[in-house]
């Protein structure tokens, strides 16, 4: 099968295509035709390494979503999944088990119908950003009518956290720059203030006893405590995991823990499907110009996310 991958660390340049073999499902594991696969900052991390276990060898593919068709079911796999059903899966890239190729193999938790009536595209776009999203939302543990800061509300975790926000009914306040500020907007944050490292001053104005909660999607580190209430709580998506004040809790979290939840993603599915989130594509590339797609990615700004097809 072709693949997209590479077999020493660096930048996008040392992507290329691979020829591996095709891998077969196991017991408890779903095959899926890959056509459409994301890319994301953590592909990038990968790329330029050398961050994986001492045991991995090359080739490596990267690719943490992907959606297609089911081709090939585990023998005793347990699955309301036929082969032939479109889907979507969250994919944990592991050695040359991404999702950047042809067919990718994924246990049957972390996989599940792709939301009606959208591209396959849109579908991969789903998976991993959205249960990030979820798992930050969780982590804060708010109740309906508290209120949320999100930072980074124009990008991928960030404008998946705004939705999500509104439908646990929170009450929403997000940054965004002057020519996201109508985005952040319809995606439906209450209130949106500018971006930046006075942010956590203009939700004080906005907001005088503070946030109940701050989802941290721009890294905006130790700055988001004069945002929040004392006793509030911070979640962090790079590790940053700095000392409370007032009694605020900082808490990081790694998207792995959600990915075989699959009634979380399912009920992702339900709520795209419902219009309650919006599946935002900026571009599609061929899988062979994977290096092109990572130097779009590296050089900021992507609004809506970047997508390899097969």
């Amino acid at each position: 099968m072709k693949a997209v991958g590479f077999t020493e660390f660096g930048g996008p340049e040392v992507l290329q295509v691979l020829e591996l073999p095709v891998p077969d499902a196991g017991p408890g594991e779903v095959r899926i035709r890959v056509s459409a696969a994301t890319v994301n900052a953590v592909d990038a991390i990968q790329r330029r390494g050398p961050a994986r276990s001492p045991d991995a060898r090359p080739p490596f593919v990267p690719g943490m979503e992907a959606a297609g068709v089911v081709d090939q079911i585990g023998a005793g796999t347990e699955t309301d999944l036929s082969v032939g059903d479109q889907v979507m899966a969250f994919v944990l890239a592991d050695g040359s088990r991404g999702a950047y190729a042809e067919q990718v193999v994924v246990p049957a938790d972390s996989v599940v119908r792709a939301p009606h009536g959208v591209s396959d595209a849109q579908a991969a776009s789903l998976p991993m950003n959205g249960l990030t999203a979820r798992l930050a939302l969780d982590t804060l543990g708010l109740e309906p009518g508290q209120t949320v800061a999100v930072t980074g509300a124009a990008g991928a975790v960030g404008g998946y956290a705004v939705q999500l926000a509104k439908a646990d009914g929170l009450r929403v306040v997000a940054d965004a720059s002057e020519q996201d500020e109508t985005l952040v907007k319809e995606l439906g944050a209450d209130t949106v203030l500018r971006r930046g490292a006075e942010y956590p001053d203009r939700v004080r104005a906005e907001v005088p006893e503070g946030v109940d909660g701050l989802l941290d999607g721009a890294s905006l580190g130790a700055l988001t405590a004069r945002a929040v209430r004392d006793g509030g709580r911070v979640v962090t998506l790079l590790g940053y995991n700095g000392p409370g004040e007032r009694g605020i809790v900082y808490e990081p979290i790694v998207v792995f823990r959600y990915a075989r939840e699959h009634a979380k993603l399912d009920r992702l599915r339900q709520q795209a499907e419902d219009g309650q989130i919006t599946l935002r594509v900026a571009r599609t590339f061929p899988a062979e110009q994977a290096a092109e797609a990572h130097r779009l990615l590296a050089a900021g700004g992507v609004r809506g996310r970047l997508v390899l097809t097969f």
